[in-house]
């Protein structure tokens, strides 16, 4: 059965907020030994954690995007004293973003469809919990790097 709540709260055991187009609920939340579906969207999730961590979403994003030149698909540093960071895979704004936490992925690898149509990447977690997303290894590397030069500087 579907767990369905109105908050989460992210913590050192959240691995992704997935965005989903469904009637009752906006995101899916993986942690490393559950799952939640949420009524909130992803962003919400995460404007929310930021100031439980002690500042606003724009805050950190200002501050990140000052010290990496980063204005794009800026990192977050959600909760920097639990190392807790996170980085969009689309326009936080876009409907497709989801959120990736940095510290649980092992590594990203590219999956093609017997058909060769489509092209997938497959993040897998450091738990061996996979998920397959439309946004290139190379996008999602990159990604994984911005996270890591907003680590250093926090």
């Amino acid at each position: 059965m579907k767990q369905i709540i109105n908050h989460y709260e992210v913590n050192q055991n959240t691995m992704a907020l997935l965005s989903v187009a469904h009637t009752e609920y906006s995101t899916l939340v993986l942690e490393e030994n559950q799952q939640f579906y949420v009524r909130k969207t992803p962003i919400q999730i995460v404007k929310d954690a930021c100031l439980e961590g002690g500042s606003t979403y724009d805050g950190r994003r200002r501050a990140v995007s000052y010290r990496t030149g980063s204005q794009q698909k800026v990192p977050i540093p959600i909760n920097p004293k639990d190392e807790i960071f996170a980085f969009p895979t689309h326009s936080p704004k876009s409907f497709e973003c989801n959120w990736i936490f940095y510290h649980h992925v092992k590594y990203i690898s590219t999956y093609k469809s017997p058909d060769q149509l489509s092209v997938q990447s497959v993040i897998t977690f450091k738990n061996g919990q996979r998920i397959s997303l439309q946004e290139s290894q190379y996008i999602l590397e990159k990604q994984m790097q911005r996270t890591a030069m907003c680590i250093i500087g926090f």
